[in-house]
């Protein structure tokens, strides 16, 4: 192989590696990932609810109009969108319940 080859091998790696390492989410009803929870585990989900709360102990959650619930962290990002549709894009996972980890998070605008 001439020289000019292992450019062509190297840049091929690069972009290779390049589109790897961006992990798109999966967009996820909640109904979907209550009742399909083991198969989004640890995945980049992206679903969207209401957000809630709870005081003993304090916790935060998004659910929908049929009360599929999952538990968002960390609380202090959630917390200030109490009331609000939001759409969250996070980790998911079963560790003592559903809980997603936020990567990103926007209201969502309900207006005509």
């Amino acid at each position: 192989m001439k020289c000019g080859g292992y450019w062509l091998v190297l840049i091929g790696l690069t972009l290779a590696l390049t589109a790897c390492g961006e992990e798109r989410p999966a967009e996820v009803p909640l109904p979907v990932l209550v009742s399909q929870q083991a198969e989004y585990q640890n995945a980049l989900v992206a679903t969207q609810g209401v957000v809630r709360s709870f005081d003993n102990p304090r916790h935060y959650w998004i659910e929908d109009e049929d009360l599929n619930r999952v538990e968002i962290l960390p609380q202090e990002q959630i917390a200030p969108y109490l009331g609000q549709e939001v759409r969250v894009v996070g980790r998911f996972g079963l560790d003592n319940g559903r809980k997603l980890t936020l990567e990103r998070l926007e209201t969502v605008d309900d207006s005509p």
